[in-house]
């Protein structure tokens, strides 16, 4: 009687719910920090597009960096989905929850990030053509903050404890 009561309290039927909130956590910050990303630096393009339309395609590259945050909050979500299954554990939940947090929220401050550098960066570059360098290594650093989300949430989501 006791194991089955110590085995209630590792691998309640609420665990999945915070699995879940973790896959679901992961892609909506990630989408966020993408959707935020690609607006802004949208808006810096069209304005800078007025005046030096040939530079359009060369500056969308913020755009495509800020549209691979939601494919890194894509692949944990469902990383995550795919491993919550009947039973659960607790420690699984929470596991799950942070590493869609942590992978999450990273994607988001670096859409952020992506998004103020895109903005002005390409007008800038539009007005000096020798920033455009500059521009593109901020925007592989404020990059590589989602990307360290993205390993981080992995290695957090690869933790097991089996309901036994």
């Amino acid at each position: 009687m006791m194991n089955l009561m110590l085995a209630d309290d590792k691998c309640p039927p609420s665990a999945p719910f915070f699995g879940f909130m973790g896959a679901t956590s992961a892609l909506v910050f990630a989408c966020l920090g993408a959707a935020y990303g690609t607006a802004k630096s949208g808006v810096g393009i069209s304005s800078m597009g007025v005046m030096r339309p040939e530079l359009v395609m060369r500056n969308i590259i913020p755009v495509v960096m800020a549209g691979v945050l939601g494919i890194y909050g894509f692949i944990i979500a469902a990383i995550i989905s795919t491993k919550i299954s009947d039973p659960y554990s607790l420690f699984d939940g929470f596991a799950h929850l942070g590493s869609g947090l942590c992978g999450g929220l990273a994607c988001l401050a670096a859409g952020m990030a992506i998004g103020i550098v895109g903005d002005a960066g390409v007008r800038a570059s539009a007005q000096q053509p020798r920033l455009f360098i500059g521009m593109i290594l901020i925007l592989i650093f404020a990059e590589a903050l989602g990307l360290y989300g993205l390993i981080v949430a992995l290695i957090m989501s690869s933790n097991s404890v089996a309901c036994t």
